[in-house]
């Protein structure tokens, strides 16, 4: 079976900071008046937000400011810990905004020197971030938002000055919180990602790369604070959209090989051993090879977790001494397995939901069990089953 979920994509072209994540958040549909509402739970006085509007470019963005008397914060881990679980917000806000908070701290302790517990926050320990963090979290709450993808991220050059005095861009908390993830350097001296937007894609982006497969919904762009020099406008796009999933797993893995040494006669039971270990599919594709000499290619998908034993399979049980492997994304339609009714008994069939309707598509193993028993021909079963009714379906319970 299938479920609509919605998913974001995070195009950070010009990084990302915590005020541009929540304006575009904003921008996208989240309520002003809910952000408000929400924020008014943290029971955090001394500070004023401001939402606007700004064109950037040719692009209309949101923009989010945070007023404050405060001037150097100095909140441990353990402060915020104590004001967000003080606060009256949702549970899973509180998860959110904590784990960001956290992956600040040990970031932060890394670069300095200290333990986690001892570290004071400066900037990112200020009103502002705190706002910019559990906005997010309330906002990616309002909106459904189940799963975030993000952008590779622009690496600038030069200098930022903070409360440690100059430090080198990408700032030091910055480089240690996107260990792992795909950047790319930019000839740009200005800041583009800061510590506080690191740590929203570190805890929140469940994968890196281009646009995921999706329907889109809506957009927002939020604004960041300072003119980049090179002109570009200094926006964070951020795109909804919804995507269906299968009951079956969608990331597979396709396992591959050249075989031109090798008794295809021996297929049958390969491809009956692959699919008992949990392959989805198994192909012989005959290809010309080297020389002249006709081979065939191996293709199987899997799951990825039954790929281990489908690779130590094909070793085994084929000539091949090497394997290529990749991942891949798959979509499957919705399917239910069942019978229909026959002049000869019950056959079995899958139903699937394809976009203009459901069909019956017979299953040949139990069509070639009718004909035998039956003496009939095969086609003779399969015009049988066409003529069945989606109504006569019967679902395996």
């Amino acid at each position: 079976m299938t479920e609509q979920r919605t998913i974001a994509y995070i195009d950070c072209f010009s990084g990302i900071s915590g005020d541009m994540f929540l304006g575009a958040l904003l921008d996208a549909g989240l309520p002003e008046e809910k952000l408000r509402s929400q924020l008014s739970l943290l029971e955090l006085d001394g500070y004023a937000l401001t939402v606007g509007k700004k064109s950037c470019g040719a692009i209309a963005a949101t923009t989010l400011s945070v007023q404050t008397a405060e001037s150097h914060p100095h909140r441990t881990l353990a402060d915020i810990r104590q004001l967000i679980a003080a606060s009256r917000l949702a549970e899973p806000v509180k998860k959110t905004a904590l784990a960001i908070f956290s992956l600040l701290a040990e970031a932060e302790g890394k670069v300095h020197g200290r333990p986690v517990d001892t570290v004071h926050f400066h900037e990112v320990g200020g009103i502002d971030a705190i706002i910019d963090i559990v906005g997010a979290a309330i906002g990616l709450a309002c909106l459904n938002i189940t799963r975030l993808h993000c952008a590779p991220l622009p690496m600038p050059r030069g200098w930022v000055r903070c409360a440690h005095g100059l430090l080198p861009l990408p700032a030091p908390a910055v480089c240690e919180l996107l260990q792992g993830a795909p950047t790319y350097g930019v000839e740009l001296e200005q800041e583009l990602v800061t510590p506080t937007g690191a740590a929203l894609v570190k805890g929140l982006a469940a994968s890196y790369g281009p646009m995921p497969p999706m329907t889109m919904t809506g957009v927002g762009y939020g604004a960041g604070s300072q003119e980049l020099r090179n002109g570009q406008p200094n926006l964070l796009r951020l795109v909804l959209g919804t995507a269906r999933t299968a009951a079956e797993a969608q990331e597979v893995e396709v396992v591959e090989t050249h075989l031109d040494d090798w008794s295809p006669e021996t297929f049958p039971y390969l491809s009956e051993r692959l699919f008992f270990l949990g392959a989805l599919d198994v192909a012989l594709i005959p290809i010309q090879m080297k020389k002249g000499r006709p081979g065939f290619l191996l293709r199987v998908i899997s799951d990825r977790a039954a790929s281990l034993a489908v690779k130590e399979c094909i070793f085994s049980e084929t000539t091949a001494i090497g394997l290529r492997f990749r991942t891949e994304q798959r979509w499957t339609l919705p399917r239910e397995n069942g019978t229909v009714p026959t002049r000869w008994g019950p056959v079995r069939v899958k139903k699937a939901a394809i976009p203009a309707g459901e069909v019956l598509t017979p299953e040949y193993e139990d069509c070639k069990r009718v004909a035998v028993a039956h003496g009939v021909p095969i086609k003779a079963v399969y015009a049988e089953v066409a003529r069945a009714e989606r109504t006569d379906f019967t679902k395996d319970t």
